[in-house]
């Protein structure tokens, strides 16, 4: 450990005490031994700083700070060069705002369209995600403050945050859910990271020991701060014997009690709890060392590398008379929301009439002036694929019988997120 000089010096309710936040924002502070209170706070897309000690959820007024584009639209750039230096300006105004922690940037893996926060996440490609994601914490921590990767794992929806179970095997987690924040460890160099809401595989991701003592600390050798998401600590003692450093906000020392209680009682080893706090230690004098000196920031330079960063995540589609978009979403009478429609372009053989592909989220239904019975299209390869695996030769009459069939070809592909399906159950387009 780095600081077990000084931990010895503390006492069993003050190593209790580090290990969960003063406020909504803040470390607690050990003052008889110099050891400082340090802020975290938002902000992977624009420094989210509370003029309180309290989250106002919105309300309340935030110190300014440049906006920068979502995680969201900088994946589209594809340029870790642009995300570091988006980080590098992230890292800067939060010294300038005496702030020792940025919370982000997010890689979780966007998995349903439904999530609420898939604008904090890069992509659903995990190695984009991770490249981008190490780039940005390169940027930030280039400045002294740390950055905290989040939320982890397996983290895809937004409803019933909190109690919902993701459950999957072991590959589909190290292939899909994992690797964005392995590239994040290895080749970002993150101080910190954030756990997620969710149990994963009947276990809340905070107290997880096969995800944060096996993988995160075992395999991939992170030797940094685990802090819970807000409010997501289930079982604290749970959660430090699983390898998790500081729960955040304060718990008003109910759960310190609990800490205290376990090592008396002997179901909690006391040295788990010192590794815990020598982690907390180390984020807090790595904080007290990036803003001894204070800093400031050019507004002007950071508004211009904002629009930069956007304009260079803009992706233009360029028509080559192969697809025509010709209606979003609106509503008819009787019908309720109607999906994007899509004109495709038509087979020699095919009759006059336009035919149109509707795709409602993964599914296919044809339609041709209402009729939806047989159509003439040009087959997609996947259509073509699905149909040759099945001993059927397309020659470019689709009948109901095979649209249906593909269907639910469809359905049963699709990954069914969290027992949500992707489609509108009441869409009348919907075969």
């Amino acid at each position: 450990m780095k600081y077990a000089d000084l931990i010895a010096k503390l006492t069993l309710e003050e190593k209790a005490g580090l290990t969960s936040g003063r406020d909504f924002w803040h470390t607690k502070a050990v003052e008889r031994l110099g050891i400082p209170s340090e802020m975290m706070t938002d902000g992977p897309h624009g420094l989210r700083k509370q003029e309180s000690d309290s989250d106002a959820l919105g309300l309340g007024r935030s110190v300014p700070a440049t906006c920068f584009p979502t995680a969201s639209a900088l994946a589209n750039s594809w340029d870790e060069t642009l995300l570091s230096a988006v980080g590098r300006a992230l890292g800067e105004e939060a010294v300038a705002q005496g702030v020792g922690m940025v919370l982000g940037p997010g890689v979780n893996i966007k998995r349903s369209p439904l999530c609420g926060r898939n604008f904090e996440y890069f992509s659903e490609d995990p190695l984009l995600s991770g490249k981008l994601a190490a780039a940005m914490i390169r940027g930030i921590q280039s400045t002294g403050v740390s950055a905290c990767v989040k939320h982890f794992a397996a983290n895809s929806q937004e409803l019933r945050r909190m109690a919902t179970d993701s459950v999957m095997d072991e590959r589909t987690l190290r292939e899909i859910y994992l690797p964005a924040f392995e590239t994040a460890v290895k080749e970002g160099g993150v101080r910190s990271l954030m756990t997620a809401y969710n149990r994963l595989n009947g276990t809340y991701c905070n107290e997880n020991e096969h995800l944060l003592r096996d993988i995160l600390r075992g395999e991939w050798g992170f030797d940094g701060l685990v802090v819970s998401d807000w409010g997501g600590n289930n079982d604290r003692v749970a959660a430090v014997r699983a390898g998790s450093s500081l729960e955040m906000p304060a718990s008003n020392g109910e759960t310190d009690r609990h800490i205290v209680e376990a090592v008396q009682n002997g179901t909690l080893d006391e040295a788990l709890l010192d590794e815990q706090v020598d982690h907390v230690l180390d984020f807090i004098f790595t904080a007290q060392k990036a803003l001894a000196c204070g800093g400031v920031f050019e507004g002007t330079a950071h508004h211009a590398l904002a629009a930069k960063a956007a304009a260079e995540s803009a992706v233009l589609l360029k028509n080559e008379n192969t697809v025509t978009l010709v209606a979003g979403y609106h509503t008819t009478a009787g019908s309720g929301w109607r999906p994007l429609e899509v004109e495709l372009p038509l087979t020699p053989a095919a009759p006059a009439k336009t035919p149109v592909l509707t795709d409602t989220y993964g599914s296919v239904s044809v339609l041709l002036d209402g009729d939806i019975r047989t159509v003439t299209i040009k087959h997609t390869p996947e259509i073509i694929a699905w149909a040759e695996d099945y001993g059927i030769r397309l020659d470019g009459d689709v009948t109901l019988p095979i649209r249906n069939a593909y269907n639910n070809y469809v359905d049963m592909q699709r990954p069914q997120q969290h027992r949500h399906r992707f489609y509108r159950a009441a869409d009348p387009h919907r075969l």
